[in-house]
């Protein structure tokens, strides 16, 4: 059974959520504030958290960081809710680690149908080449644990950075579009936030330091990850060494 938290401090919300979701076979918990949402997620360890965005105690934007700053709770998928239609605040809950957005009010069938989505969204993609890591001019990623390395030393990236570096590193020399690249990293209904896909790539530079260059943008709002000049192929190749930890 799958164990959803639900992080709301409005009352009657919270019982509604519960109550449905909990009908289509998931069990359910509930927090009222940000610091027991926090708690209970650490401690229950979720399937997936649905986390509203002004909670008291602590602000839900903050347990979204400091939910992907834990290890335990680093990939737990995260669907953040608010009364907002500030788009700033939507793309910053995006970029500190949400999966997915959405605004109230919202349909609670739709939301029930976005939290299957992406819960199996998440199953496969962990279940996809387990143990083999795939490497590029220097750049390594696991599938397996969803962690990314540059010439050795891991580079901490959140989640939708990963999920951007990996769909790049999986099309070496491929174009593709920021719509492409928005439903590798999100994996859940986004429109309208393409741009979120230009402040991936500029994270993702950022971290991968002297090896910026790799990520490149293309007119058109496309990326690709640079091949090289007679650079040894993008391989799969069993973890070992330093890779195991």
């Amino acid at each position: 059974m799958r164990r959803i938290l639900v992080v709301e401090d409005e009352n009657a919300l919270a019982e509604v959520l519960a109550v449905n979701l909990e009908r289509e076979g998931f069990e359910v918990l509930v927090a009222r504030d940000g610091e027991d949402g926090l708690r209970q997620a650490q401690v229950k360890l979720p399937d997936l958290v649905t986390l509203d965005l002004l909670l008291p105690r602590k602000p839900g934007l903050e347990v979204c960081r400091l939910l992907r700053a834990s290890e335990p709770t680093r990939m737990t998928p995260i669907v953040m809710l608010t009364a907002h239609s500030d788009e700033t605040a939507e793309r910053i809950g995006l970029t500190v680690g949400a999966d997915d957005y959405v605004r109230k009010p919202f349909s609670v069938n739709v939301l029930i149908e976005r939290i299957k989505t992406l819960l199996r969204w998440h199953s496969e993609r962990a279940a996809f080449l387990p143990g083999l890591l795939i490497e590029c001019r220097g750049v390594v990623i696991d599938p397996h644990r969803h962690r990314a390395y540059w010439q050795g030393h891991e580079l901490g990236l959140m989640p939708t950075e990963y999920r951007f570096l990996e769909k790049l590193l999986r099309n070496p020399g491929l174009t593709l579009t920021r719509h492409e690249l928005l439903g590798a990293a999100f994996g859940a209904n986004t429109k309208g936030f393409e741009g979120l896909i230009d402040l991936l790539a500029e994270n993702l530079r950022r971290k991968l330091g002297s090896g910026a260059e790799l990520v490149e943008s293309l007119p058109g709002f496309r990326y690709r990850f640079r091949e090289g000049n007679g650079a040894a192929p993008c391989r799969s190749q069993e973890p070992q060494g330093a890779w195991q930890s």
